[in-house]
């Protein structure tokens, strides 16, 4: 059956939600939202792929996804790809919203061909969290020394095996990651943190953030962090991060996976 691959990019307040992915005990997933009102729309269920699988709380300025539909739920005339990203604004929880929608190339895969993935995390340093960004941000409270934190990210930079700042207790799958940049930087009461990379571990942004924020607070040193990549112990880096404050931010493919359609 031929089909077209639709390919969306997502935002979403991750407050209320236990992640992206689908699950048996839950209804309150982002690809089971939209799963919903695909169902709805085409009348049969529609799979959607995300290009990762955000945790719970946990939220998204740029998420891309991508799903199929047989070229028979075209044949009405209104049923365009505009038609369809109107659809699901319309019926998607206010706190989920459909950024844009085009037709990619039959193999395109949004989680496959993703070649970089960047990751925002943001921390409130002042006495009280800003009462509107209260659910965005990780609520420290404390001054945070940022020069020791950019000392201790550039051990982390490059391609090391990450098993030490990963949740996951047992995998046969590879622990090694590419992280090619880390920027902090300060605004007022909020601290910024920005990784991108080739890929994250389970866990292995808020993990880092926690571990940098002991080094801003002076609980650990920066070379702590060289010794915890080197040990691949996990009990020798810092604390997992809060969810409010981390966003996937974006996510990049190589200029011919998204090629114009023939």
């Amino acid at each position: 059956m031929k089909e077209k691959n639709i390919k969306i990019i997502v935002q979403y307040d991750g407050t209320r939600y236990d992640g992206w992915q689908k699950q048996g005990n839950t209804q309150q997933t982002i690809q089971g939202k939209l799963e919903s009102v695909l169902l709805r729309m085409a009348g049969q269920p529609v799979e959607v792929h995300g290009s990762g699988r955000t945790d719970a709380g946990v939220h998204a300025l740029h998420q891309v996804a991508n799903f199929h539909l047989p070229l028979s739920f075209f044949a009405e005339k209104e049923r365009t790809i505009t038609w369809i990203k109107c659809y699901l604004n319309q019926y998607l929880p206010e706190d989920i919203k459909v950024l844009s929608a085009e037709e990619a190339p039959e193999r395109f895969h949004s989680r496959l061909n993703a070649v970089s993935k960047t990751y925002l995390y943001r921390i409130d340093i002042g006495d009280k969290k800003d009462v509107f960004e209260r659910k965005y941000c990780y609520g420290l409270g404390k001054e945070l020394d940022l020069e020791a934190m950019k000392r201790a990210s550039s051990y982390l930079i490059g391609t090391h095996d990450f098993k030490a700042f990963s949740s996951l207790k047992r995998t046969k799958k590879s622990t090694v990651r590419t992280i090619s940049r880390i920027d902090i930087h300060r605004e007022g009461s909020q601290v910024e943190l920005l990784f991108e990379g080739n890929g994250f571990l389970y866990n292995m942004v808020r993990i880092l953030v926690g571990t940098l924020v002991e080094v801003g607070l002076h609980e650990r040193s920066a070379e702590s962090v060289q010794e915890a990549l080197e040990r691949l112990d996990r009990s020798l880096s810092g604390k997992t991060a809060p969810a409010e404050g981390l966003f996937l931010a974006d996510v990049t493919y190589e200029e011919k996976i998204l090629q114009s359609v023939q």
